[in-house]
C-alpha cells in the first residue's frame, strides 16, 4: 500500500499536488476523488507501467480504453480533431464539469490509449481543482477510469474504496464525499450527430439544448 493522504480537492494543497505529479511520472498508480466519482489513473505517456497495472487492479478487459482527464480546454484541441461547432460549445458550456466526450483523437494521443478500430478516445476536464493542477503540473492528461472493481458499483466518498484497490495504489488521495456522486454524461461527437452514450450527472435535455444553439 501507497501513501493515503485526506485532501481537499477544491483548494488543494500544493505539496499534495507536487506528490502526486512524482508519483505518477514514476510510473505510478493514483487514486483521487473528481467532481462525479472517485478515480484510479496514471499519466498518460507512452508505455507506461502503470496504464496496465491500471487493468489487472480494476480487473477490467483491456479491449475497454481509459478516458482521459485533461487539465484545462485547451486540451480539447491538442488530443482531438474536433469538427462540430455544437461539440466547442459544449466543450464552453461544461467544462469544468461532469461532461465526457468521445472525440476522433488526434496525433498526440499515443496507440496504446485509443480504441484501434476508429481511434476514438473520451475526454473530460472536471470541476476538481485538485485533478487539474496535477494534470497541468504533469504536462499530460491522466488516463483514469473509476475506483472499483470491474461490474461493482462507483466510489463516491473516500470511505466507500474498496480495500483491494486502496491496497494495490501508490497514492490514495480521500477528498470526502464527491460533489455530484453521479458519474459523468457521455457524448459522442465522431459522427455528423451528436449522441448521448449515457446519461449522468448533467441532463439529456440541457446537452440537447446546448448543441442546437450552437448550430442556429
Amino acid at each position: 500500500m501507497g501513501e493515503y493522504i485526506k485532501v481537499d480537492q477544491m483548494s488543494p494543497d500544493a505539496s499534495v499536488v507536487s506528490l502526486a505529479v512524482e508519483v505518477a511520472r514514476r510510473g505510478g498508480v493514483l487514486i483521487m476523488p473528481t467532481d462525479s466519482v472517485y478515480g484510479i489513473g496514471a499519466a498518460a505517456t507512452p508505455q507506461n507501467p502503470g496504464h496496465k497495472r491500471i487493468f489487472e487492479i480494476k480487473q477490467r478487459p483491456v479491449e475497454q480504453t481509459l478516458p482521459w482527464l485533461v487539465g484545462s480546454k485547451s486540451d480539447l484541441q491538442k488530443y482531438a480533431h474536433i469538427t462540430h461547432d455544437w461539440a466547442n460549445k459544449l466543450v464552453e458550456a461544461y467544462w469544468p464539469g461532469a461532461l465526457t466526450l468521445v472525440v476522433n483523437a488526434s496525433e498526440n494521443v499515443p496507440e496504446e490509449y485509443v480504441l484501434p478500430d476508429n481511434r476514438t478516445i473520451a475526454l473530460r476536464m472536471p470541476n476538481s481543482p485538485l485533478v487539474c493542477r496535477i494534470a497541468q503540473q504533469l504536462g499530460c492528461p491522466l488516463a483514469t477510469t473509476s475506483a472499483n472493481t470491474h461490474g461493482t458499483p462507483s466510489a463516491v466518498d473516500g470511505c466507500g474504496l474498496e480495500a483491494e484497490l486502496v491496497e494495490e495504489a501508490d497514492l490514495v488521495l480521500d477528498g470526502g464525499p464527491a460533489p455530484l456522486a453521479i458519474a459523468s454524461t457521455i457524448v459522442d461527437c465522431t459522427g455528423n450527430e451528436l449522441r448521448i452514450l449515457r446519461e449522468g450527472a448533467l441532463p439529456t435535455e440541457d446537452i440537447l439544448a446546448t448543441a442546437e444553439f450552437a448550430e442556429r
